[in-house]
């Protein structure tokens, strides 16, 4: 028998209390959110480094396999965040489910992670505008930016809705260009080339290079790569009719990300060998989209390319405002940060949330020109694996989830949207994302000597994450809720 507290109707009309967000976004800004939210640096920079490291096989068996984790990542996300839209996300998810110390740490680490992120994009600006303005000052760009960043956010959720629609759809547009033009050079129908075969997949110690832990070395970067999914679960809390959109932004983009990158890399693996030495730098002139272009007879590949990648990166920051601006806001709401982060706009808008993200990101952004930047560094590896963290977290959460909505007399087909492959999606995330942690700096201990500073380096947001959660712990006394008393209360989200 359906227990009528649990029925979520998909017309439901949401209401929009005063001093509360506002659900402003529609299908087509989810849509685009969560397939723009995974195209930037990782992919128009990184994936040239990432072949010439392991070679084309390598980097395709990397990137699917964490494309499939991802995907498992999603679904599950998916069933929590349509059953309940939150903006609070990992955090609210992780104290309802699991332990309010879990629950604080993954959403206090959230916050840094996307607040560290806005001064690494802030700085990225400054070097794509020095492309064409070699001397002009840092300070300019990067002002003039997060000044136009603000204002998206601060106007109202449909500003930042309709500002990441319009960078994801130069993004999108930019790479369905990209792998029809390499199709077609692949085939020897563009600029009077020759099909070109496999040759690239034999050259040298093609296509896997380094063999096991060449492969293994990229999956943090296809990891990275694939970061930004997990927006589309704060997005949940301010969109209309969550329990029909977001299943739906789920089914149908994360298999276009997925074919997006897998297609991108094949046909850079197919146009540049693994050993051209232009893949080893993470700049505009040797990204392989600039080289392919250039080859297709593009005489302005370098400067479209650079404006392509100012978009990501812009589009990178918009998304940062927005996250971090929420996720505390959630937080406060939960006793879990300072009241005053509730204060919202007349719009819906967390305005002091907002501010405070903004200063402090502008303050990291500062701390670059701090000394040699030591402290700017410090910052960016406190918070450099928290992606794997974020999804480790997730998976869990789903798991404890599903195990509380069934051990409270609860029917699985009562859920507005059920993850496929349950519990072995979950689990297999999390197995996927733990070892990912533990091994990531493997050649830190495999070179023969220890490079303690490196490995401390790269470890470092580990032990960030456990002072949040351990330190919350010991403070509140909290523990892992019973299953049969993890708060499952659909009419709070759904009014």
């Amino acid at each position: 028998m359906e227990n009528p507290q649990l029925q979520v109707s998909t017309d439901i009309k949401q209401s929009e209390p005063s001093g509360n967000l506002q659900k402003k976004l529609k299908t087509r800004h989810i849509s685009m959110i969560a397939l723009g939210g995974t195209i930037g640096t990782g992919v128009f920079l990184g994936t040239g480094p990432a072949i010439h490291a392991a070679g084309p096989g390598g980097v395709l068996v990397a990137y699917s396999i964490i494309g499939i984790m991802v995907y498992f990542v999603m679904t599950g996300l998916g069933e929590l965040a349509t059953f309940m839209p939150t903006s609070g996300s990992i955090s609210t998810y992780a104290t309802r489910f699991i332990d309010p110390a879990l629950g604080f740490a993954f959403g206090w680490n959230y916050w840094l992670s996307w607040a560290m992120t806005l001064a690494a994009e802030l700085s990225a600006s400054v070097l794509l505008m020095k492309y064409w303005f070699p001397d002009s000052p840092s300070l300019l760009w990067s002002g003039l930016f997060l000044a136009m960043l603000f204002l998206l956010n601060i106007l109202s959720v449909k500003g930042f809705g309709e500002g990441e629609y319009w960078f994801s759809f130069i993004k999108v547009a930019t790479i369905i260009i990209f792998i029809v033009v390499g199709i077609l050079m692949i085939f020897g129908v563009m600029n009077g080339s020759h099909p070109v075969g496999f040759k690239n997949f034999t050259v040298g110690d093609a296509p896997f290079v380094g063999g096991f832990l060449g492969t293994l070395g990229i999956f943090l970067v296809a990891g990275f790569s694939f970061s930004g999914t997990e927006c589309i679960g704060v997005a949940a809390g301010e969109t209309e009719n969550p329990v029909k959109n977001i299943p739906r932004a789920i089914r149908s983009v994360f298999w276009r990300i997925l074919l997006f990158y897998v297609l991108a890399i094949l046909v850079i693996s197919f146009l540049v060998p693994y050993t051209n030495e232009s893949l080893q730098s993470s700049s505009v002139l040797t990204s392989p989209f600039t080289i392919v272009f250039q080859r297709a007879g593009f005489a302005l590949a370098a400067s479209v390319m650079n404006a392509v990648i100012l978009t990501a990166v812009l589009s990178a920051g918009n998304s940062c405002l927005y996250v971090t601006s929420r996720i505390m806001y959630a937080m406060a709401k939960d006793g879990q940060a300072p009241r005053i982060f509730t204060k919202v706009t007349k719009s819906g808008v967390p305005v002091a949330a907002l501010v405070a993200t903004t200063l402090i990101g502008m303050l990291a952004f500062l701390a670059s020109f701090v000394g040699d930047g030591t402290i700017y560094l410090w910052l960016m590896n406190s918070v450099g694996v928290t992606t794997f963290i974020f999804w480790l977290g997730i998976a869990l959460s789903h798991y404890r989830f599903r195990k509380a909505y069934v051990a409270q007399g609860n029917s699985i087909s009562d859920l507005p949207y059920r993850a496929k492959w349950y519990p072995f999606g979950p689990i297999f995330a999390f197995v996927i994302c733990f070892v990912i942690l533990l091994a990531q700096d493997y050649q830190g201990f495999t070179s023969g000597h220890i490079d303690w500073q490196g490995v401390f380096a790269a470890y470092l947001g580990i032990p960030v994450f456990l002072v949040f959660w351990l330190g919350y712990k010991f403070i509140k006394k909290t523990k892992v809720i019973p299953l049969q008393e993890c708060k499952i209360d659909v009419k709070e989200f759904h009014q």
